[in-house]
């Protein structure tokens, strides 16, 4: 049976729906609806034309025989939309710069630690990890370069990645930062645009990484991780199964920030509620 679809739009069979919904979910994790379908068809039709692709199972067949897995980022590029901005859900920035960086800062001074250690999963394109920086400038000043410091910030998307790394983005977009930051930490770039400066870009470590791996590779536990925004895309299990990897690779009070229209639901016990969108994991 094939749904209608909308005039000049390419015809998708149930099953093949089924296919490309199951393929994204299995491996991305994001859980692609029925409401979603014609979405999908309208952004994957101009890729199929493109490649010279006249039908879904074409595609499909493309996508199987695709042993480099390029296609395979090609479409979650496609399916991802990577809408951040500077300052996006500020209460986060004022508290991780007024609360959790103290707080942190101060317990591995006592500890005798200078490892401080940052991760942003589902960094988009930069803006958050760049903000982060910013502000952990702005808290240890002068002292920073005697710590190990910087950020990690992953995402699915090669091509939001290739933005972060690039680090620069149009002047109006800057101008939603304190101008204190954006006066200290951006220079013109030219064609209206504002670059961050070297100092914070190389602070930044930009990966390409999947939270639907079973485990993650990282031999230290992060005192923050911010994954805002992201797991709006998943159901209650992949949610549920992200977050315990999570847990396991934050250190003991260490925080969790998550977005605001996201929650981790009430019978989550691994993390501490503070906040809306904030969770802390319990000391030993």
């Amino acid at each position: 049976m094939t749904q209608q679809q909308d005039s000049g739009m390419m015809a998708i069979s149930d099953s093949e729906f089924k296919h490309i919904r199951d393929l994204i979910y299995d491996r991305f994790g994001i859980n692609l609806t029925e409401q979603k379908r014609s979405l999908l068809v309208g952004r994957l039709q101009k890729l199929m034309r493109q490649l010279g692709l006249p039908t879904f199972a074409d595609y499909f067949n493309y996508l199987e025989n695709d042993k480099t897995e390029a296609s395979l980022s090609e479409l979650v590029d496609l399916i991802s939309t990577n809408h951040t901005y500077f300052n996006r859900e500020k209460e986060h920035f004022s508290y991780f710069s007024q609360t959790a960086l103290p707080a942190v800062v101060d317990k591995l001074r006592k500890e005798g630690r200078k490892d401080l250690r940052i991760w942003c999963a589902g960094c988009s394109t930069g803006e958050e990890p760049y903000t982060l920086l910013m502000l952990m400038k702005e808290y240890l000043g002068n002292d920073y370069d005697s710590w190990d410091a910087g950020i990690l910030a992953t995402d699915i998307s090669d091509r939001a990645l290739t933005i972060a790394k690039r680090g620069a983005y149009a002047t109006d977009r800057v101008m939603q930062l304190p101008d204190t930051l954006r006066k200290k930490y951006f220079v013109a770039a030219g064609n209206d645009e504002m670059q961050v400066v070297d100092k914070i870009k190389n602070e930044a470590t930009f990966r390409r990484f999947n939270l639907m791996n079973t485990t993650f590779p990282f031999k230290k536990s992060f005192q923050m991780i911010f994954c805002r925004n992201v797991m709006i895309y998943f159901d209650q299990v992949t949610r549920d199964a992200l977050v315990s990897r999570y847990h396991k690779h934050t250190e003991d009070d260490g925080y969790l920030f998550i977005g605001h229209s996201e929650t981790l639901g009430r019978d989550q016990t691994q993390y501490r509620y503070l906040k809306p969108a904030l969770y802390q994991k319990g000391g030993a």
